[in-house]
């Protein structure tokens, strides 16, 4: 663990007195795609019973690029060097903001498309709080996401052009709707859309598809993992957001309905690294992952257990442990997911750039490396 503070939580935090931005909720654009938004993307895997995928959150920002500009250099370059075909990614999931602070059409070039110009694989996305939010001052109006669907959601396997940046022969993704499944070999990934607000808003009718894709997953597709992605962070320590509880409270009553808890849940929102582990009463361990230091100039510290503006004092953290954290460096995720005769292991594996940056030559540090598994047709009903 990095040991920036004096008394660092084992626990997740609330912040306490908390401002209500709920007037921030911006509504959802339309969908492109059929109910209920699945998408099986073709993908380049690393061997026919494993896949590697990348993660990065918070990749945007306006005042020091050059971050923005290692992180897609590094994650290319894991599947340009790689030594042997299953060390390979396939793609790049995005847990949100893209583009900051108010995810206009103006900055994708500057914060999407220059970074990521020579990044070799498919990206997909999440939109983030600053990627659905809309600048009252904007020269010309716009609707909340209306860039962000520009640039990664199609129509019936149609890519449409995007009306903006330097480029004027890209062509949009084919993402079915802001929040979308992707269904691969050896996982289903469910995305969700938590909208503008710090601590997230997420709606019932979102809420009900959300339930019903994780009983999908689970009974039509028993044989792989269940990944669940979200902007902000269900659980962290960090002293800027700390915990979500709509969040936590959105997905617990959603396993709870469903009879599903996912394998592994992902988010950004927060910038820096943090893993945790949630027992839940089936003995199920699911790790929930901040994965938000993706470039964006401003990094997240924990608070100090001991700081009277932040509380552990809640049953809702009862079961969850921080496992790993890494703040005040940039860095981000590969998950390599293999079947196995008893089921899909996840391994993880968060590279970092110290925060001097990189030496000629140099390439990101391996931080950490852990491993769950995910058994073949069991899915824990919650008691």
């Amino acid at each position: 663990m990095s040991s920036e503070n004096k008394s660092i939580p084992t626990t997740p935090l609330f912040k306490l007195n908390q401002a209500d931005d709920n007037y921030k909720f911006q509504p959802l654009p339309q969908p492109f795609g059929p109910y209920p938004y699945r998408l099986a993307p073709e993908l380049e895997l690393s061997g026919p019973d494993q896949m590697i995928f990348q993660v990065a959150g918070d990749t945007g920002g306006l005042k020091s690029p050059a971050f923005q500009q290692l992180i897609a250099e590094q994650m290319g370059k894991q599947y340009l060097n790689a030594k042997k075909v299953t060390d390979k990614p396939s793609f790049l999931y995005h847990v949100g903001d893209i583009v900051y602070h108010f995810g206009e059409a103006t900055q994708y070039e500057r914060q999407f498309f220059k970074p990521y110009k020579n990044y070799p694989l498919p990206i997909f996305a999440i939109p983030g709080n600053h990627d659905a939010d809309v600048n009252p001052l904007a020269d010309a109006p716009y609707a909340s996401l209306y860039p962000f669907t520009s640039v990664f959601c199609g129509t019936k396997d149609q890519h449409r052009p995007v009306p903006f940046g330097d480029n004027k022969t890209r062509k949009s993704g084919l993402q079915p709707h802001v929040y979308w499944t992707m269904e691969t070999p050896l996982a289903t990934i469910i995305g969700l859309a938590s909208n503008v607000p710090k601590y997230g808003i997420i709606t019932e009718e979102q809420k009900k598809w959300f339930i019903e894709e994780l009983h999908y997953a689970a009974t039509s597709h028993p044989d792989k993992a269940i990944i669940v992605c979200l902007h902000h962070a269900p659980y962290s320590a960090d002293f800027n957001h700390s915990s979500s509880l709509p969040m936590i409270t959105f997905l617990e009553e959603a396993f709870t309905i469903s009879g599903v808890v996912p394998d592994l849940v992902l988010s950004g929102h927060v910038h820096n690294y943090q893993r945790f582990s949630k027992i839940y009463s089936s003995g199920k361990i699911v790790p929930f992952i901040v994965c938000g230091a993706g470039g964006f100039d401003e990094l997240h510290w924990l608070a100090e257990a001991d700081d009277i503006t932040y509380t552990a004092n809640s049953e809702i953290f009862e079961g969850v442990k921080l496992e790993n954290y890494l703040t005040m460096q940039h860095g981000f995720l590969n998950l390599e997911l293999t079947r196995t005769t008893t089921g899909i292991q996840i391994e993880g594996k968060y590279y970092a750039i110290p925060h001097e940056g990189l030496q000629p030559g140099e390439d990101a540090y391996l931080f950490e490396e852990f491993t769950y598994f995910s058994k073949h047709g069991y899915r824990e009903a919650l008691q």
